[in-house]
């Protein structure tokens, strides 16, 4: 909190998306900023747009049973590691539903580990490749083109990535840049965004989908959506990772890519809005086959040494359901054909996950929530005979393995402190690490600090 409060006024002055693409602001107003709701509605009105936030996550893990360890192994020992992000969102309307949206980021830190050691990993705000100072880049800069479809309009929930106001009913939106896929596919009102809901990337999407992204969580793509209020068609193509969990995305677009389509189906049950989707995703990346690496050799995980692809199939039923005004739920279940190396995301084969989410009305916050999930995800046979080798993924591997289901769960409260400040208390539960029965359980406490403006 002190690092947050400490470097919150460079942000607001100069300015500054999560790894893996949280929305970055809160609709509401921070009490240090009393009149600033005014500024925002009369520059959105000379077509400008200026939001932003910033989000401190501290995480420990005390003391906990392992008998070996490997490269990339959760640290056994009692261990703190904290990150800090810091980012606006500076948006220009351009003519009639068209706009461009600019998100530079500051972040610095690191996930437990080195963010290795737990394929649900505890940290939402943590990539791979941290760092001891704050390290600046464009997180977003894409145009979008919204078309309608229909004169009638909706008034839809607060995104911070767009200009205030109703939408067509029926439209049709096309976004081009750099962006996060979670910006528009395997949405989820209770479980999608680590600065204010769920922590764990198990939560924040689906665990076993290996979606395109560098290794701080962006990529460069199109997608095009379709939405009439009942139903909706997106569909994206997308830049992948030039190696293994890289910064660098492959250049060569018929090399590697990853193709997303997903249908929605939005409705009222016991009339309370609710929702499905379902994801279906292609990768193609110069991934090696988890036979092939065992059959030859198993440390040549980065690319695959004679340059050839493979293909990946993915697919996710994601839903949530409204069950009172103060409680929602979630589900979401996730498949990859386990043959080939999970390149981008985390390494999981197949993936439950499940959880509840409550506002604070009947205790007379209704600003604060409580949020309670789990998560059960596996490998593929071939993924197992890999790790159980001693082979390394990028982020599993403790060099032998007996093999078990990974479990996390998760509670949190989020408590507002102030209008567009939250404080949150986080408590994360892990058996079988990295799946390892030899290993664990582990206990990661957390606080997480966020303001948004």
């Amino acid at each position: 909190m002190l690092a947050l409060l400490l470097t919150w006024p460079a942000f607001a002055q100069h300015g500054g998306g999560r790894g893996t693409g949280a929305p970055p602001a809160e609709p509401d107003t921070p009490a240090i900023f009393p009149d600033l709701a005014a500024r925002q509605a009369a520059l959105e009105e000379a077509g400008w747009m200026l939001r932003g936030q910033s989000t401190f996550v501290q995480q420990f893990h005390p003391a906990f049973r392992a008998p070996y360890r490997g490269e990339n192994s959760l640290g056994a020992g009692a261990q703190g590691r904290n990150t800090l992000s810091l980012d606006i969102v500076v948006g220009r309307k351009l003519w009639e539903g068209a706009e461009v949206i600019i998100d530079p980021q500051v972040s610095r830190g690191y996930g437990l580990s080195g963010t290795r050691g737990l394929a649900a990993f505890p940290n939402g705000e943590a990539f791979r490749i941290g760092s001891d100072w704050p390290t600046l880049y464009v997180a977003r800069a894409f145009v979008r083109q919204t078309i309608a479809l229909s004169g009638e309009r909706d008034v839809p929930e607060h995104d911070p990535l767009r200009f205030a106001g109703p939408l067509p009913r029926e439209r049709l939106t096309i976004t081009a840049g750099k962006f996060p896929v979670f910006d528009i596919f395997d949405d989820n009102r209770y479980a999608h965004d680590p600065r204010t809901q769920f922590l764990n990337w198990a939560f924040a999407s689906a665990g076993a989908f290996d979606f395109a992204n560098d290794a701080k969580g962006f990529t460069n793509g199109v997608a095009i959506e379709w939405d009439n209020g009942v139903w909706g068609l997106r569909g994206g193509a997308f830049q992948v990772a030039k190696r293994i969990n890289s910064l660098s995305l492959d250049p060569k677009p018929f090399r590697g890519f990853q193709l997303l389509a997903q249908l929605d189906r939005f409705f009222e049950w016991g009339g309370r809005p609710g929702a499905v989707r379902l994801l279906y995703g292609l990768s193609r990346t110069r991934a090696q086959r988890w036979d092939d690496l065992v059959a030859g050799d198993i440390t040549a995980t980065e690319v695959s040494p004679d340059n050839r692809s493979t293909l990946k199939h993915m697919l996710v039923l994601n839903a949530e359901q409204e069950l009172r005004d103060d409680l929602g739920a979630f589900a979401r279940l996730s498949w990859n054909d386990g043959r080939a190396q999970n390149w981008m995301y985390t390494e999981m084969d197949w993936a439950a996950s499940a959880g509840l989410s409550w506002t604070g009305q009947r205790w007379g916050r209704p600003a604060d929530t409580v949020g309670l999930a789990g998560n059960l995800g596996g490998l593929s046979r071939s993924h197992q005979r890999f790790l159980e080798a001693g082979g390394l993924g990028f982020i599993t591997g403790d060099g032998r393995l007996r093999t078990r289901p990974e479990l996390a769960a998760e509670a949190y409260y989020s408590w507002r402190a102030a209008p567009g400040t939250d404080l949150t208390a986080d408590l994360q539960v892990f058996g079988n690490p990295a799946y390892n029965a030899d290993r664990g359980p582990v206990l990661v406490l957390g606080l997480r600090a966020r303001v948004a403006f």
